[in-house]
């Protein structure tokens, strides 16, 4: 398996897609001012002297891996079955935020109405939700996906995407016994669905010992021998050495610890309340992939088993890459990059204490001297105590004296003056980190 540096996403002269290059070819064409860069996070330069027409377009596909806390994103060629990464890309959504801020808002007016303070009558009674809707922690997964898949459109020759559809078949999970005849029979992939749901479930640890990174067996709480099934709700996740001590003894058994057991046996009933959330928006995101480009859609038991007979380790973005009818996967990216979702600020002009009363007031404007709080900047300080060159996220005030947030720390109380601007703010925090390379067995 050969592992690269992330291509470079290029622009013709006229603003459209050509098909992304090495990081060594646009730095020639940068070095000689044939190229100019067109954005700073993800790297994408600008060719001066060709159009579309003039070059030899191959076009990329897209991969998505979609996650309730994690989605994974791939940009790949693909040629006779056989796929090479280009770009990886891990989105951290920010649904969890988004619940606990309208819980909290909720909370305020609720304790506004009982406590004989400004009254605000409630009104979610009154409100029709029109046909598809979602929960705006549901609907933000879908709509940032979108938007990147949209924006990987505008830089790269996106021809098709590829995106888990369903990730557990349920109704092989449902039966726990072969299907034949006019259902569907045994495949290749038999057995995968159930061993993808227990890993997901149980996050690839021993319910027993809590061992991880180490191979896992499937257990039955309640014996074959003593009349278990094969239910996937009468089935866990064991190290070798407890599944061996364990044999067929039941768990009550097994475990002495009481507090332990029932946590087991609470454990192996409860559903999967992030495969829940990601189940319930899989098939919107579809039809919105679906209206865009040609979209091919898979289970999450085809990428498990794409992912491990290529030799691949558990990530969202290898997982991205895994999707769909593939036979070989011969080359990956050293690097992702990670856009964590940070939103575009808020409408209040106010803070709030714990109690929901304000206690701090915001100026009514956003941008002080050309700049906006979350702006990529080069900071070049040539003198003083903070003497240096910062890059980073920008908090700026209405006095000059801005903050900026690089990767080490945070430096306070830089001039207006001695920043430059690299790039404005897009509602995402980008941060780069290595793709794993070691193989896992799970």
């Amino acid at each position: 398996m050969r592992t690269t540096h992330p291509s470079v996403f290029v622009l013709d002269k006229h603003g459209l897609p050509l098909q992304p290059c090495p990081s060594a070819r646009a730095r020639k064409l940068l070095t000689k001012g044939r190229a100019v860069v067109a954005r700073h996070t993800p790297f994408t330069i600008r060719v001066k002297d060709r159009t579309v027409a003039e070059s030899e377009v191959d076009g990329v596909e897209v991969g998505i891996d979609p996650g309730s806390k994690h989605t994974g994103i791939a940009v790949f060629t693909t040629q006779a079955g056989e796929r090479r990464s280009r770009f990886s890309l891990q989105l951290d959504h920010r649904g969890a935020r988004i619940k606990k801020k309208l819980d909290q808002r909720a909370n305020y007016r609720r304790r506004r109405r009982s406590t004989n303070l400004r009254y605000r009558a409630p009104r979610f009674d009154n409100r029709a939700r029109p046909q598809g809707w979602f929960p705006p922690s549901l609907k933000h997964r879908v709509d940032t996906t979108i938007a990147w898949v949209d924006r990987l459109s505008r830089w790269a020759p996106v021809r098709a995407v590829h995106v888990e559809r369903v990730a557990f078949d349920t109704h092989a999970l449902s039966v726990g016994r072969p299907l034949e005849g006019l259902e569907y029979q045994h495949g290749t992939l038999h057995g995968f669905e159930v061993r993808e749901y227990l890993l997901a479930k149980f996050d690839r640890t021993c319910v027993y010992c809590g061992a991880t990174n180490t191979p896992l067996n499937l257990d039955h709480v309640h014996p074959r021998s003593r009349g278990g099934s094969d239910r996937v709700a009468n089935l866990v996740l064991a190290c070798i050495p407890c599944n061996q001590a364990k044999d067929n003894k039941p768990v009550e058994e097994f475990v002495t610890n009481t507090r332990t057991l029932n946590r087991i046996l609470a454990q192996a009933k409860a559903p999967l309340r992030d495969a829940a959330a990601v189940n319930t928006t899989r098939r919107a995101l579809w039809r919105a992939l679906d209206a865009r480009l040609p979209t091919r859609v898979s289970s999450g038991g085809r990428t498990k088993w794409n992912r491990t007979r290529n030799q691949l380790p558990k990530s969202h973005t290898l997982d991205a890459l895994a999707v769909g009818k593939l036979d070989t996967i011969t080359q990956t990216v050293k690097t992702i990059l990670v856009a964590g979702c940070t939103g575009r600020g808020s409408y209040s002009r106010t803070r709030t204490d714990k109690h929901g009363f304000p206690r701090l007031r915001l100026p009514r404007t956003k941008h002080f001297f050309s700049f906006a709080t979350g702006d990529l900047v080069r900071a070049v300080v040539p003198r003083g105590k903070k003497a240096g060159t910062y890059i980073g996220r920008v908090a700026v005030r209405a006095t000059g004296s801005f903050n900026i947030a690089t990767n080490q720390s945070s430096v306070q109380g830089i001039s207006h003056r001695h920043v430059r601007l690299l790039q404005r703010a897009d509602g995402y925090a980008y941060t780069t980190r290595k793709e794993q390379s070691v193989f896992s067995r799970l």
